[in-house]
């Protein structure tokens, strides 16, 4: 599966080198809520992607993210234990399937690397993430805002068959940097 998305990745972004039409950059912030994890609390999540638009439907797009996890409170007989949240940075690239012009529908998918931290843990590993996005770009201006609900994963380190999960809601903004001409 990863030899899959680093190959899709790769013809993406040979293709943008003769046909990009855009290049962006955005900046999000949002919520994230882990998923099924006992020793983790909701957190916020926020970051910077580069959108570049490959093809009319198909938009390429690195990131950077920084998840400050929450503090979890749990009970252990008697005693009471307050566990500090898992920080995740990371970085990768999401392929954008966009539908629209003003306002556009976009699934999505991402592959990348974090590294996880708090007390006992500091662990780098592959993350994926897919979701659903929506950007609404007023006319005449090159600034569009995206609201996205995404599930992002990050395998535990050297266990690949076991992930912690997070479910994550970002608003953000956008901005065309400037677009490129068409090539014949």
């Amino acid at each position: 599966m990863k030899v899959f998305w680093v190959c899709i990745l790769g013809l993406a972004l040979s293709a943008g080198a003769s046909s990009a039409a855009t290049i962006g950059v955005g900046a999000f912030g949002g919520l994230s809520i882990p998923v099924v994890q006992d020793d983790n609390g909701q957190g916020s999540v926020f970051g910077i992607r580069v959108p570049v638009g490959v093809i009319p439907l198909v938009t390429v797009e690195p990131y950077f993210s920084s998840t400050a996890g929450g503090s979890k409170d749990a009970t252990v007989g008697a005693l009471s234990v307050t566990r500090s949240g898992i920080d995740v940075t990371g970085f990768g690239a999401n392929i954008l399937l966009t539908f629209g012009t003003g306002v556009q529908f976009y699934p999505f998918a991402g592959i990348g690397t974090a590294s996880s931290k708090r007390d006992g843990l500091d662990a780098s590993s592959t993350a994926y993430n897919f979701g659903l996005g929506l950007g609404v770009k007023p006319p005449a201006i090159p600034v569009a805002i995206h609201l996205r609900g995404e599930l992002a994963s990050v395998l535990e380190e050297g266990n690949s068959s076991t992930a912690r999960k997070w479910a994550n809601v970002t608003l953000g903004v956008s901005y065309n940097v400037f677009k490129l001409p068409p090539t014949p």
